[in-house]
């Protein structure tokens, strides 16, 4: 943004403090009545024919829009994408327990990453890998949404789900 004696053209519509539209007028003029009023000229749409400029005070604007920005920042919510992993011969017990600390991450808003490891020979039978993540997505069905389906993936099966948004 340019602000004063930045402003290098030869005519400009001028837009006081309040919103009121002066009119276009020569760029001397605008500065001349802005220095009256001890408050700048900022160009706000440069690209206009004629560009564009507002009468006020550029370091209370410039403190607002920070303002606005840390604010907006603040209510960013980042998603991280959390891992639990599991065996094909896993025990219901430890299932459950797995599965609640899914649950947990999809009620915090976090991306669930499954997978399942594979030794030795367990790969021969994927189709165990795939029941087991299909009963996980069917225990969270609640909070969650399948985002990658189960894939093979080395000696590794993996399968993505993310919360559920609810309206």
């Amino acid at each position: 943004m340019r602000i004063n004696e930045e402003i290098r053209v030869k005519e400009v519509r001028v837009v006081d403090e309040n919103g009121e539209q002066l009119g276009i007028m020569p760029i001397k003029d605008a500065l001349r009545i802005a220095a009256e009023r001890n408050l700048d000229l900022v160009e706000v749409a440069p690209t206009a024919k004629p560009p564009v400029c507002r009468i006020m005070d550029y370091g209370k604007y410039r403190y607002e829009q920070s303002k606005r920005e840390k604010e907006a920042r603040k209510k960013q919510k980042v998603i991280s994408v959390k891992e639990i992993k599991l065996r094909p011969s896993i025990e219901q017990h430890d299932f459950e327990v797995k599965a609640n600390h899914v649950l947990r991450f999809l009620k915090d808003g976090d991306k669930v990453k499954a997978t399942i490891m594979f030794r030795g020979r367990e790969i021969t039978h994927p189709e165990l890998g795939q029941q087991l993540l299909e009963r996980l997505a069917d225990y969270v069905r609640d909070y969650a949404v399948v985002e990658r389906a189960p894939k093979v993936e080395g000696r590794n099966m993996i399968m993505i789900l993310a919360p559920k948004q609810h309206d």
